[in-house]
């Protein structure tokens, strides 16, 4: 098995054919109006309607307007169809409307509309206080470990030379920056946290989801009694870091404005479906779409 890019038909087909079949099990604070933006990447840049406004391979579109108290005036989108609609078809249904900074109708265009290489919501919500996720990437742990079977005396630990002679760049998934078996060390790592969440901090509310290249841990309590300030944040990435040694992505537990990936939207870079999992077990070659496999 080895990785490969979705093209954009299967992008399309994924999210008209099988993604909605998800829609019911996405976790509860997913909604429409909950989250308080939705995000896209595209692998290729796209106009907006602005002249001299840069084309766009990243967009943010909030899920409500607001006054200049801050309060709610209207949402972008009525329910979760109108999500995925956007999803689908993201400058036909581009939520910023008639706005001069709404991505360019592909009618109006020689380019086909753009497809979204990669979903994001924001960690920051409405309706909660908090949603708490650590970051651990596949990535991070192939370069630590290349640098211990590698003498790296010129301290370019995270170099391609430093990959390909600790030989990660020829294990499956060949020519990615890691190997499988650093996805599975990081998903035992995600296990690891979610037994911390609980023994330690006595959380009742944990998710692990296998994000296509590592895995994302979330901590969902919305009691007030465990409030995650910033303080409390850096807390826990020294905890996790120093005292378990478990290779995370510090600033994503610090910034609550961060966005993460969609669950059950499609990594298209790897053609893996974002997916919740409930063991260390988990075999990532069960992530591919039924859309895609061959």
């Amino acid at each position: 098995m080895s990785w490969r890019h979705a093209t954009r038909e299967e992008i399309y087909r994924y999210y008209t054919e099988e993604f909605p079949s998800y829609v019911d099990e996405l976790p509860s604070f997913i909604t429409a109006k909950g989250p308080k933006q939705y995000a896209l990447a595209f692998r290729e840049p796209h106009p907006v309607r602005k002249d001299g406004v840069p084309d766009k391979d990243f967009i943010r579109r909030d899920t409500w307007q607001t006054n200049a108290s801050g309060d709610r005036t209207s949402a972008a989108f009525h329910d979760f169809d109108d999500v995925l609609e956007f999803i689908r078809h993201p400058a036909r249904n581009d939520p910023l409307g008639r706005s001069d900074f709404a991505l360019v109708d592909p009618d109006l265009l020689d380019k086909p509309d753009p497809r979204p290489n990669a979903v994001y919501y924001a960690l920051d919500h409405w309706e909660r206080p908090w949603v708490l996720l650590i970051d651990i990437d596949a990535k991070t742990i192939a370069r630590e470990r290349a640098t211990r079977v590698v003498s790296d005396e010129d301290g370019s630990g995270d170099s391609e030379e430093l990959l390909d002679a600790a030989g990660i760049l020829d294990a499956d998934p060949a020519g990615y920056p890691y190997a499988f078996d650093d996805i599975d060390q990081a998903i035992e790592y995600g296990f690891e946290v979610r037994d911390i969440f609980e023994d330690d901090f006595n959380a009742e509310e944990t998710m692990v989801v296998y994000s296509g290249q590592g895995v994302h841990v979330y901590l969902l309590d919305s009691d007030p009694a465990h409030r995650y300030d910033a303080k409390s944040r850096e807390v826990l990435n020294d905890l996790l870091q120093d005292t378990y040694e478990i290779p995370i992505d510090p600033v994503v537990t610090a910034d609550r404005r961060r966005v993460a990936r969609l669950p059950y939207s499609l990594h298209a870079d790897v053609c893996s479906i974002v997916t919740p999992i409930e063991s260390p077990n988990f075999d990532v070659r069960s992530a591919r779409p039924e859309v895609l496999r061959e």
